[in-house]
């Protein structure tokens, strides 16, 4: 009886603690796998030190989160795009009832397919952030008062994406922009529909010096632009200026816009030499 409860008085101050149970070295294992997974996304730096990854409650949250994207169609291959451009995406900030309503936005509004969805949201992940009721209705609505229509802007194209995410304010000073220059609101909505990339240019840095170019140096008139507004999409250093003053040197009449900047540099240098 004695030996019996030294025994046992032995085995209760045991300062030595069990072992784990094995599910914990399961579950350490699983959450190695998961951080291999998102290195292998680019979501985790591979070259992040140990001592710096993130929790095991904050991989199971951007694994959530990764799931829900690929339940709308957003792929494995898609991912490491939307951590470059949309970093913020992959962390314990996110609430997926914030950016759930951007989806439906974009299928029940626009009028997108899962698959056009999905790829506006990879030509620009910053749009998930972005509120439906203060930002993308009133965007779709404004552009569809110009004219360009659910069928053109559902395609997901980068310009596309982009121009969705734009805020009303900013689409609005180009319009008015184009007015200024002397178009009526209607040659301005016909502009927007035919080059909708205009609302990503600049208007000090790009458009009002093309077209400042356009009138004072190669003195064409706004006729020309009406019929050519893509000459707002082509460089003016690398494109506009060299061609306008290699024409010129040679006296050669003014063309048209468009065979001019259209042409390759291989038809276009040997046509005029």
């Amino acid at each position: 009886m004695l030996h019996t409860l030294c025994l046992t008085t032995r085995l209760s101050t045991n300062p030595y603690p069990p072992p784990p149970p094995l599910y914990i070295k399961f579950k350490n294992s699983d959450h190695l796998h998961n951080i291999r997974y998102l290195k292998s996304l680019n979501i985790i730096d591979k070259d992040v030190p140990p001592r710096k990854l993130p929790s095991p409650d904050t991989v199971d949250h951007i694994l959530t989160t990764i799931n829900f994207l690929k339940s709308k169609n957003i792929s494995d291959s898609n991912l490491p795009r939307l951590a470059f451009l949309c970093p913020q995406l992959f962390t314990t900030n996110v609430d997926l009832s914030e950016i759930s309503p951007v989806f439906d936005f974009l299928t029940s509004e626009l009028h997108a397919s899962t698959e056009q969805s999905s790829g506006l949201i990879v030509n620009c992940p910053n749009i998930l952030f972005s509120d439906v009721d203060y930002c993308l209705r009133p965007t779709l609505n404004y552009l569809t008062t110009l004219g360009l229509s659910l069928e053109k802007l559902s395609a997901p194209s980068k310009i596309n994406a982009h121009l969705l995410n734009t805020r009303v304010e900013k689409l609005r000073r180009h319009v008015r922009f184009l007015k200024k220059i002397g178009l009526s609101h209607e040659e301005a909505k016909v502009i927007c529909v035919r080059l909708p990339a205009v609302f990503g240019y600049s208007i000090d840095n790009n458009l009002l010096p093309k077209f400042e170019f356009l009138v004072y140096e190669m003195e064409r008139s706004l006729e020309e632009l009406k019929g050519f507004p893509q000459y707002f999409g082509f460089s003016l250093r690398k494109r506009i200026a060299p061609r306008h003053f290699h024409l010129k040197e040679r006296n050669v009449n003014k063309i048209k816009l468009n065979r001019m900047l259209l042409w390759s540099d291989n038809k276009f240098y040997a046509k005029w030499k």
